[in-house]
């Protein structure tokens, strides 16, 4: 059955709008009937039918004037206007609909035609409710979800960006495609005073490319907040990404590791574009190549962990990028380019304006968006010029333990494949005095136990280390006798002792090596000016004493603390 509609019929002769009226009833809807156009509006006002009929030729308003009012009252709600006319000349048929008319019905009148244009102008008014009802519930559905984007954006922001991007000696520019951003941007300093870089780009865009980011970056600052290496973070985020992504979404990443102090930058690219080191002495561009697949694409079992470890020198800048920079399209389709990069890289005449030239030259070039755009630089500076945060640590609410010692021995299985520092560190924090100085106690720890492992069990030799070359050969040996070591060993004892006012704690590092002549070692250290460790020294100068045995097999730090300090 249809719908019994109300009906208005305006119409100014007696005979047409009684006739009109019989129509409808027999129809089975609801007359009513208006002898003007003024009559039309009031009663339109009063009764809000779904239809009208409108002469258009009448007394007092005619039936343009009261169609334009009742448009406008109805607003956004579709009430369908049928001209009852005599008028055939086009321009006054052209006057109705620019009136608000949807349709016409010329005298004399034809029932069966009326019938047909009443239901069809019926089915355009419900299929215009539905429209409307729909706009509607997909505005209350649209606005949640921005809500709820809102929420979980901000949610994203703090823990995305809860590093350090804002130090000194860090430049980035993120345009993001979508509200959330697939590309990712994480740094983050170590507790020794170096700093963990991460730049990621996750498969697609918006909340699913971004949906990673959250486990991600948990796990890269947990671990780099404990001391953890740059390989054991990247085979944790890489076991964890494959666990809870879906098949086809990984990230491309790559992760830096720099130390202010060595002055080195340990390197791993997965999947993004290269890299570049640019030398801040001779202009020299070294490529930090892509050498592995994304995280999140093999099994922990096959991941490959290796790096790539290069010397730095003050002023060195480090750039890293998205594919997004590569792929910005300009107008005519074309691509940015590796092209583009490197003649901005050619041109640059000033180190320090190279950042801002590379982000001019892309804003320059590109239309529209069609990624996600991350570029960031990252330069050597002095040490002491970054302003770091201090170490946090969860308060158990116990009392410290101030009396107590402990000794680890590390054998060549777990040497090959644990690091013991954020193990022992934890351990060492547990003393409330020392957590202010958690710093420099992993320097001093991470120094020893670089030494023992490397010079003690491994044998290597530091001279290698007068020249970039020599460099990158201690590290390949390195990891070429880490990977065959079958036996040796490296001890720590750990004494804490309370004192008047305070306490001290004993480090005392052993390994199996042959032994050395401490200081004949820090002479030599303090008279080179290589890329050779300052290690002895900067132990010397970060823990209260520095001692050795006279057969070189150990060396033993001291650090204080006073109560309440």
């Amino acid at each position: 059955m249809p719908e019994r509609l109300s009906i208005l019929i305006a119409e100014d002769s007696a005979a047409d709008r009684m006739l009109l009226a019989t129509i409808v009833s027999r129809q089975g809807h609801r007359s009513l009937t208006a002898s003007n156009g003024l009559e039309a509006v009031a009663l339109f006002e009063q009764e809000r039918p779904q239809l009208v009929l409108m002469d258009a030729l009448m007394p007092v308003m005619d039936g343009f004037e009261a169609a334009r009012r009742i448009k406008q009252m109805a607003g956004e709600e579709l009430v369908p206007i049928i001209f009852l006319t005599s008028l055939t000349e086009g321009e006054a048929l052209v006057r109705c609909l620019e009136a608000g008319g949807d349709d016409f019905l010329p005298k004399p009148y034809n029932r069966v035609i009326l019938e047909a244009k009443i239901n069809a102008m019926d089915r355009l008014r419900r299929l215009q409710d539905t429209v409307l009802q729909q706009r509607d519930l997909i505005a209350t559905h649209n606005e949640h979800l921005l809500n709820e984007q809102r929420v979980a954006k901000a949610v994203f922001d703090k823990v995305a960006h809860s590093g350090c991007l804002d130090a000194a000696n860090i430049r980035y520019l993120q345009s993001p495609y979508a509200l959330f951003n697939g590309d990712l941007l994480l740094a983050a300093f170590k507790p020794s005073g170096g700093m963990h870089v991460l730049l990621g780009d996750f498969t697609g865009h918006g909340l699913p490319a971004a949906i990673g980011a959250m486990p991600l970056a948990e796990v890269f600052y947990g671990m780099t907040a404990k001391g953890y290496s740059l390989a054991e973070i990247l085979r944790e985020i890489n076991a964890k990404l494959k666990r809870i992504l879906p098949l086809g979404v990984f990230c491309c990443a790559t992760l830096l590791n720099i130390s202010f102090q060595r002055r080195v930058v340990e390197v791993w690219n997965g999947g993004l574009p290269d890299g570049y080191l640019l030398r801040a002495a001779g202009g020299a561009r070294v490529p930090l190549i892509s050498r592995h697949l994304p995280l999140g694409v093999l099994e922990p079992a096959a991941f490959n962990d290796a790096y790539e470890v290069y010397p730095l020198e003050l002023g060195d800048r480090i750039f890293l990028l998205s594919d997004g920079v590569l792929e910005a399209c300009n107008k005519q389709g074309e691509l940015f380019g590796e092209a583009r990069l490197h003649e901005v890289f050619a041109a640059n005449r000033q180190p320090a304006r190279l950042f801002a030239e590379i982000q001019q030259a892309l804003a320059h070039f590109r239309g529209e968006p069609q990624d996600d755009v991350s570029l960031v630089e990252v330069s050597l500076v002095e040490e002491g010029a970054l302003s770091r945060p201090p170490l946090a640590f969860a308060g158990s609410g116990q009392g410290s333990p101030l009396d107590w010692s402990a000794s680890f021995e590390f054998r060549g299985e777990t040497l090959r494949r644990f690091n013991p520092l954020p193990f022992l560190l934890q351990l060492l924090l547990e003393v409330q005095g020392l957590r202010p100085q958690g710093g420099a106690l992993y320097s001093v720890l991470a120094e020893l136990y670089s030494n023992a492992l490397e010079h003690g069990v491994l044998g290597l030799d530091s001279t290698l280390k007068c020249d970039a070359e020599g460099f990158a050969e201690y590290y390949r040996q390195r990891s070429s006798r880490l990977a065959r070591l079958g036996e040796g060993y490296v001890r720590f004892h750990l004494s804490v002792l309370p004192e008047p006012g305070g306490g001290r704690l004993i480090v005392r590092v052993e390994d199996s090596g042959p032994g050395f002549d401490g200081r004949a070692i820090l002479e030599q250290q303090l008279a080179l000016d290589s890329l050779c460790g300052r290690g002895l020294a900067l132990v010397r100068q970060l823990s209260e004493r520095c001692t050795w045995p006279a057969d070189g097999r150990g060396v033993s730090v001291e650090f204080c603390w006073q109560a309440g300090a």
